[in-house]
């Protein structure tokens, strides 16, 4: 997910346990494939020894080869969600609340404050809110843990 203010920019990448509330997330400067491999490596060492599988979009960060084969290489399940489909996402239900609470009309110094406290607020929700914001106790929710 992109945020940027000015000229700047940064690209955050997380990820939600649906069973836990438990939350991953990585800013970095750009968001090319090498910065999703990065997101990989940090995802599967929060979870060690455990089946991990991300539910993702077709951003050509997570399709590239090279992303694919360290997936592999960490025993990563890559889950693809259908075209046009962020609703299905319950990550893209976090971030969409994020950016409400912590984005929309407020002014940082800089890129990298409103970063931190974006990252900041999102991972200091509990549990139970982070599931709930996510979308996961939604009736209408399709991914069952």
């Amino acid at each position: 997910m992109p945020i940027s203010g000015g000229n700047a920019k940064r690209v955050l990448f997380g990820a939600i346990n649906i069973e836990t509330g438990g939350r991953v997330f990585l800013a970095r400067r750009q968001g090319r494939g090498v910065d999703f491999e990065d997101f990989l490596e940090e995802v599967r060492s929060h979870y060690r020894g455990r089946h991990v599988a991300l539910l993702l979009d077709e951003d050509s960060s997570h399709t590239a080869e090279d992303s694919q084969d360290t997936a592999d290489e960490l025993g990563i399940e890559l889950l693809w969600l259908p075209k046009r489909s962020p609703h299905l996402n319950p990550m893209d239900h976090l971030w969409r609340h994020g950016k409400e609470v912590m984005s929309a009309n407020h002014q940082y110094a800089s890129i990298d404050e409103q970063v931190e406290r974006f990252i900041s607020y999102l991972s200091g929700l509990s549990v139970y809110e982070a599931l709930k914001k996510a979308g996961i106790f939604s009736k209408d929710f399709w991914l069952k843990p």
